[in-house]
C-alpha cells in the first residue's frame, strides 16, 4: 500500500485530496503547516509527498529543503498557476515535479502513481547497482569502485571532480540540479560561502568534451535552461 503525505494548510483540499487517494488504497498523513510536515516526514519514510508552497510556520520551499536534508523520498510541489518561478523554485529545492493550482484531482493521482513507479524502478537499479558497484545507461557505464568510467568499450578518462560529478547525476537520471547544489554536493558545503558556480559550468563543459558524440548536442549530461543540469539518455 502506497503511504502519501498531504501538506496544505486549506483543510477542504486536504479532505478531498485524501477521500481520493484512499478511493485507491493509498495510506494517506495530512500536514497543515510547514513544521508539522517536517516532523512527520521525519518519523516515517512516504512514497510521496504532496506539498503545497504557501504555508504557516515553514513554507514548502523551507520543507522541501529540510526533508532533503534526510531523505530523497519523492515531492510533488502544489504551485500557483502559471507562476514559472515557483517551479523553478521547487525544482531548486529538491522537488521532483509539481502541478499548478487549481488542479484536477485526476492528474494528481496520474502523478503520484507514476512517480511510484519511477520511484520503485530506482529502487531495483541501486540494489542491483549495490550489488555490481555498475551504474550508466546507455552506453555509457561507471563502475563506483574502481571509478572507471566506459562509452561502450572505450575506457574514458575524468579526473576526480568530474567522476563525482557525472556520478551524481547518474545516480539521480532527470533530476535537475542546479549549480548551486551542484557546488555544493560535489565540492563540499563550505564550496557556497567562497566558490563560483561558473566551476560547475567548466567541470560539465570539459565532461561533455570527453564523453559525449556531439558537446553541443548533449547524449548524456543536458542543461535545463534557466535552472540547471540533469542526466537523460536520449534514444
Amino acid at each position: 500500500m502506497a503511504r502519501i503525505l498531504v501538506v496544505d494548510d486549506e483543510k477542504l483540499i486536504v479532505k478531498g485530496i485524501r477521500f481520493s487517494l484512499e478511493q485507491d488504497n493509498m495510506e494517506v498523513d495530512c500536514a497543515y503547516d510547514g513544521e508539522e510536515a517536517i516532523n512527520l516526514a521525519k518519523q516515517k519514510e512516504y512514497d510521496v509527498v504532496l506539498l503545497d508552497v504557501m504555508l504557516p510556520k515553514f513554507d514548502g520551499y523551507e520543507v522541501c529543503q529540510a526533508i532533503r536534508e534526510f531523505s530523497e523520498m519523492p515531492i510533488i510541489m502544489l504551485t500557483a498557476k502559471g507562476n514559472d518561478m515557483d517551479k523553478i523554485l521547487g525544482l531548486e529545492y529538491g522537488a521532483d515535479d509539481y502541478i499548478s493550482k487549481p488542479f484536477n484531482i485526476l492528474e494528481v493521482k496520474a502523478r503520484i502513481k507514476a512517480i511510484i513507479r519511477r520511484s520503485g524502478k530506482s529502487k531495483r537499479q541501486k540494489r542491483e547497482e549495490t550489488e555490481s558497484g555498475v551504474i550508466g545507461a546507455g552506453d555509457l557505464k561507471m563502475d563506483t569502485e574502481s571509478r572507471r568510467v566506459f562509452i561502450g568499450e572505450r575506457e574514458i578518462n575524468l579526473p576526480a571532480k568530474e567522476f563525482d560529478l557525472l556520478e551524481l547525476l547518474v545516480r539521480n537520471p532527470n533530476k535537475v540540479y542546479s549549480r548551486e547544489a551542484l557546488l555544493t554536493y560535489v565540492w563540499g558545503n563550505k564550496a557556497m560561502d567562497s566558490g563560483d558556480v561558473r566551476t560547475v559550468d567548466v567541470h560539465v563543459r570539459r565532461l561533455r568534451e570527453k564523453i559525449e558524440p556531439s558537446p553541443s548536442d548533449p547524449r548524456y549530461v543536458h542543461t535545463k535552461w534557466g535552472v540547471g543540469y540533469y542526466f537523460r539518455v536520449k534514444a
